[in-house]
């Protein structure tokens, strides 16, 4: 691993990768397949090489929080399977999930991407909340792009179930045709820093590799409703800023794919 490591690193002093690919350049396929599940309400797989995850999401009726009486709510859940890398066990969320969790929430979150005053119900009594769980199948690199991507796919794909407004009972063999009541289409790019180099979509060894990295959430307007920084070595206003100009570039390239699919 660290012979990887340094390859890595040397390569991209002379502007090079692993597999010849440009900075700039996604791996390939880039695919999107919705209907993956016939339980979730709404369900999608997400290929990126070989990088494949999958998002299910299921809603269920309960009281609204006592600080936001008239709105649902959302919870996002990512799960690391030992499937999809020999370096994750069984067990609880670790650090990278809940990171991995945490950062697509907050680019659908920020970015008000959902109505969720829609999804209430009965004010402090009733609303919908949706919960949207991720697995990997395999993880080849660049999970956050992955992750963020199929869980929008999912909540496009997402049809409310039937219920009795009076019990709050839901019909889960039911189904209707009213979507959620989607706002902004939020997506993510991280770019990743790696001795002096920014590039996109990385192996699992450039991975290993990189010094820095920003995720840049941002909506079909091109407006940033997120920015995470992951790692330990600082970034300079320029890089900054030509981190968000590539995020952005490569988010429309990826929403070209997603209204495609």
């Amino acid at each position: 691993m660290i012979r990887n490591i340094q390859t890595v690193k040397d390569l991209a002093k002379q502007g090079k990768r692993l597999d010849s690919r440009s900075f700039s350049e996604y791996r390939s396929p880039v695919t999107i397949e919705t209907s993956v599940s016939q339980t979730a309400e709404g369900s999608a797989k997400v290929q990126i090489g070989d990088t494949i995850v999958m998002a299910g999401v299921k809603l269920s009726l309960e009281k609204p929080y006592n600080d936001t009486p008239n709105e649902g709510g959302i919870m996002i859940n990512v799960e690391l399977l030992p499937l999809s890398s020999p370096d994750y066990d069984p067990g609880p969320p670790g650090i990278k999930a809940v990171e991995l969790a945490r950062v697509t929430d907050r680019s659908i979150r920020e970015a008000k991407a959902i109505d969720f005053k829609k999804l209430c119900i009965r004010k402090g009594e009733l609303a919908w909340f949706i919960s949207v769980d991720i697995l990997t199948i395999n993880d080849a690199g660049n999970l956050f792009d992955a992750i963020c991507l199929a869980s929008l796919v999912a909540l496009n794909e997402t049809r409310l179930r039937p219920f009795d407004e009076a019990t709050g009972v839901v019909d889960y063999k039911g189904t209707t045709d009213t979507k959620l009541p989607i706002l902004k289409q939020p997506l993510s790019v991280t770019v990743y820093k790696i001795n002096g180099a920014l590039m996109v979509d990385p192996s699992r060894d450039e991975e290993e590799a990189f010094d820095s990295r920003l995720t840049v959430a941002a909506d079909e307007d091109g407006i940033i409703s997120a920015l995470q920084k992951g790692g330990s070595a600082p970034l300079s206003v320029n890089e900054v800023s030509e981190m968000v100009d590539l995020a952005l570039t490569k988010i429309g390239e990826l929403r070209v794919i997603m209204e495609k699919k």
